[in-house]
C-alpha cells in the first residue's frame, strides 16, 4: 500500500510561498481546522507562542487528490541550486504541439506577475519547459 505524503518547503516567508504555490499549482491556503476562523485563533486557543504563528503555511489540492505543500520558516538562506524541484505539467494531452506550448507560455506570464523569475527555455529529449524561479529562488519548471 502506498503512503501519503506532503512536500515541505524550508523558507523565509511562508506565507508568501504559500500564495505563489496556490497560483502555481490551482491549489488553495488550506483553511484552519473546524471550529477555528483562523489560524491566528487556532494558535491561541493550542497556546502556540506569538512568534511562531507565521512559521508555517500550507496549500492543498481542492479535489483532495494530490500531495500538501508545507512552507516552513527557516533562519538561514537558500545557498545552492535545488537538489528536487517540482515540474507544473499544464500543456496535457497538448503536450509537444503549439497549442502546449501557448499554454505553458501563458501560465509562465501569470507566475511571473506572481512573483517567479523566468531564467530559460529548456528543449531537449524531455521535451520543451521554461525553467523559473519562485519568490524565494527555488528553481521549477513549467512543462
Amino acid at each position: 500500500m502506498p503512503w501519503g505524503f506532503q512536500v515541505t518547503f524550508d523558507v523565509a516567508d511562508p506565507a508568501r510561498q504559500a500564495r505563489f504555490w496556490a497560483v502555481a499549482l490551482g491549489y488553495e491556503l488550506q483553511k484552519p481546522p473546524p471550529g477555528f476562523d483562523s489560524w491566528v485563533a487556532f494558535a491561541e486557543r493550542i497556546g502556540l507562542p506569538r512568534e511562531r504563528w507565521d512559521a508555517m503555511a500550507a496549500v492543498v489540492d481542492p479535489e483532495g487528490t494530490r500531495p500538501r505543500l508545507l512552507f516552513q520558516r527557516v533562519p538561514e538562506g537558500k545557498v545552492a541550486k535545488n537538489r528536487v524541484h517540482l515540474d507544473v505539467h499544464v500543456s496535457g494531452e497538448h503536450g509537444g504541439t503549439e497549442a502546449g506550448w501557448n499554454l505553458i507560455q501563458e501560465h509562465v506570464r501569470r507566475l511571473a506577475e506572481a512573483g517567479a523569475t523566468v531564467l530559460h527555455e529548456n528543449h531537449d529529449e524531455a521535451g520543451r519547459c521554461m525553467v523559473l524561479q519562485d519568490p524565494e529562488g527555488n528553481e521549477f519548471c513549467v512543462q
